[in-house]
């Protein structure tokens, strides 16, 4: 199976910025044929979409509240996921989650991805 396990979040003032990281492990699987995303929770939603990328890192997709402010990246060579995350807003509070899926495609449905870290929390203050 895949483990992945983020780090990264904290507390920052609005129009500060963090990076999140995810590292992936596992015996059978690759980093190199996955597709991998972030997605996001804050208290009383549901789990949304925040961004994605392909497995060669060619191609990434974005949720459109964070598309001007946030960027998506990937290192196969070590295994990591990142988030780099500017200009950040309150709204932006949530706990983030890094997912994957044995497939090449991005897609933005929660129940497209079989594996999920333990998500680290972010809290922007106004």
């Amino acid at each position: 199976q895949v483990q992945l396990v983020e780090s990264g979040g904290g507390l920052v003032q609005a129009g500060g910025s963090l990076r999140l990281s995810c590292a992936a492990s596992g015996r059978t699987f690759s980093t190199s044929t996955m597709a991998m995303a972030w997605f996001r929770q804050a208290p009383g939603n549901e789990r949304e979409f925040v961004a994605g990328i392909t497995p060669s890192g060619g191609t990434t997709e974005y949720t459109d509240s964070v598309k001007d402010r946030f960027t998506i990246s990937r290192d196969n060579a070590k295994n990591t996921l990142y988030l780099q995350m500017n200009s950040l807003k309150p709204e932006d509070t949530a706990v983030y989650y890094c997912a994957t899926r044995l497939r090449m495609l991005i897609l933005r449905s929660r129940d497209d991805y079989p594996y999920w870290g333990q998500g680290t929390q972010v809290t922007v203050s106004s």
